[in-house]
């Protein structure tokens, strides 16, 4: 705990120094020399810090926009236009002016030049701490790249600081891409430098570990098409004995009082310091819970009381749930509510004669409690981003072996995800089993757009993404409304690649620009 809390004073100073610095105006050159400052572990630590500080601040972007950019949810609100960027998005009517596009895209680049700072300037043969700050440098750096390489393409390769001369970066080819990220985790986990948990049930260890390493090579190879190469590291993790599919109950996986438990493979770490709520301030959480000033509830409700009601879920992804587990099964009802249950359970409805944007489903495994508030304050939220878990694991390793020709593990896998779900076992799996499972599994969590994009799949899925969206009103009655776009939905030949965003494009001419933007 001692060393969770001398991290957290590290964050807090640099995000004081983030905030402060722009109010200087006196020259900071010669301030900052990078010939001497990484010398010490302190100083090492305080750049391996600002890394974790990044990523921390990644929800509101990554996971709100990827989830729009989805069939599983509505963009929502109380009315149409409440948020018109979510809109955008979720009917792919977006171009590359996106606010939400180029911040997801400036966040990535941030973390890769934060790594390069540190891979530039650390000295490799130094202390213990210097070895792991720079394998988890590499790692940093391999996942924004991933993220980027999934969603764009073919982004210009930054592998170290640049110089003025070299600002205009072009873009890279899928190959060295690609191999930068192979390589970066490659040397990481060869290292022998990255943290690893003590146990299964350890939820001491928050940084960056082997095993999550690993899991990432995994999916750069299940990306690449190298399903041996792929299934090879997912059966790393699974081998490690560190990681575990969550005990309880599985809509309570991602509370407070569960933070870093077994099926956490990554989460960055927001410390519950009530003298310092701040440090945890986030719009994610008021975005994602629901629509509370049009609702009616009692006094003692534990929703927080404070929602904007963006992130529906769809009609169609509560349908496939009934498909794979009937209208009770244990998963579903631990993952989304209909609103006949909301009434019931929680005596919350929508106040009479009002009404908001769903189909008459409201997410559970994300819902947003009070209890989980810092000091009461609804800006700010204790619960950590979890960016990976074990069943993450378990179904990615599961499409590996099947591509690789291994129905038996991939059936060993997915039957793991379906035990917890308090679903019968499969005798065999299809690849169509897979991408069922890991839709209903991961729903909510960010990853469903990559997935489709990916298979091939985008385009049929999301086809009708902004032809109309749903009215539900006090009564339980949906209605629909046309969005009154002339174009909408995944467009092929454009949406496989999101749009370099026209400020970088404007910033730097040598980017070429993706197709139909």
């Amino acid at each position: 705990m001692k060393k969770i809390y001398k991290f957290a004073i590290i964050l807090s100073l640099a995000l004081m120094g983030a905030s402060c610095s722009d109010k200087l105006d006196i020259s900071q050159h010669g301030v900052l020399n990078y010939e001497t400052y990484y010398n010490t572990d302190e100083q090492i630590e305080s750049a391996s810090a600002a890394l974790y500080l990044t990523v921390r601040g990644w929800e509101y972007y990554a996971i709100l926009t990827k989830n729009m950019l989805s069939d599983d949810f509505y963009a929502g609100g109380a009315q149409r236009g409440d948020n018109i960027d979510l809109e955008a998005l979720n009917e792919f009517t977006f171009d590359a002016e996106e606010d939400y596009i180029q911040g997801m895209f400036e966040s990535y680049y941030q973390l890769i030049y934060r790594s390069n700072v540190i891979l530039g300037h650390v000295d490799p043969e130094g202390s213990d701490m210097a070895k792991m700050a720079i394998a988890e440098a590499r790692v940093f750096r391999a996942w924004a790249y991933f993220e980027l390489i999934s969603m764009w393409g073919n982004p210009p390769l930054v592998d170290h600081e640049l110089v003025p001369e070299e600002y205009d970066m072009p873009n890279g080819t899928t190959e060295e891409l690609w191999g930068l990220v192979i390589d970066d985790l490659t040397k990481a986990i060869s290292s022998g430098a990255l943290a690893e948990k003590t146990g299964i049930d350890d939820t001491s260890t928050w940084r960056v570990t082997k095993q999550y390493a690993q899991a990432l090579l995994g999916k750069a190879y299940l990306w690449m098409g190298e399903y041996d190469k792929a299934a090879a590291q997912f059966d790393a993790v699974v081998q490690s004995g560190k990681y575990g599919l969550f005990q309880g109950d599985y809509g309570d996986m991602r509370r407070v009082a569960n933070k870093h438990n077994r099926e956490s493979v990554f989460e960055s770490n927001r410390i519950h310091d009530d003298n310092n709520s701040w440090q945890n301030f986030s719009l994610f959480y008021l975005m994602i819970n629901w629509r509370m000033d049009k609702m009616e509830y009692p006094s003692d409700t534990p929703i927080m009381t404070t929602g904007w009601g963006f992130c529906v879920p769809t009609q169609n992804l509560y349908d496939e749930f009934v498909s794979d587990e009937g209208e009770d099964g244990y998963r579903l009802n631990q993952t989304m509510k209909t609103y006949e249950q909301i009434q019931q359970q929680l005596g919350i409805s929508i106040k009479s004669g009002g009404s908001i944007i769903s189909d008459g489903y409201f997410m559970w495994k994300t819902r947003v409690l009070s209890e989980d508030r810092g000091m009461g304050n609804d800006y700010v939220y204790n619960a950590d981003p979890l960016w990976m878990r074990y069943a993450e694991v378990l179904l990615c390793g599961a499409e590996a072996h099947l591509m690789a020709g291994n129905t038996s593990k991939a059936t060993e896998y997915i039957n793991q995800i379906r035990s917890r779900a308090e679903l019968s076992s499969l005798s065999s799996v299809t690849l169509a089993q897979v991408k069922t499972e890991k839709r209903l599994e991961l729903c909510g969590e960010g990853l469903r757009f990559q997935d489709l994009l990916r298979w091939g799949d985008a385009a049929s899925a999301m086809a009708n993404n902004g032809k109309s969206y749903p009215n539900l009103s006090a009564n339980g009655t949906v209605t629909y409304s046309s969005c009154n776009n002339t174009v909408y939905g995944f467009k092929t030949g454009k949406h496989e690649r999101l749009p370099y965003p026209a400020t970088e494009i404007r910033l730097n001419s040598s980017i070429v620009q993706n197709a139909g933007y």
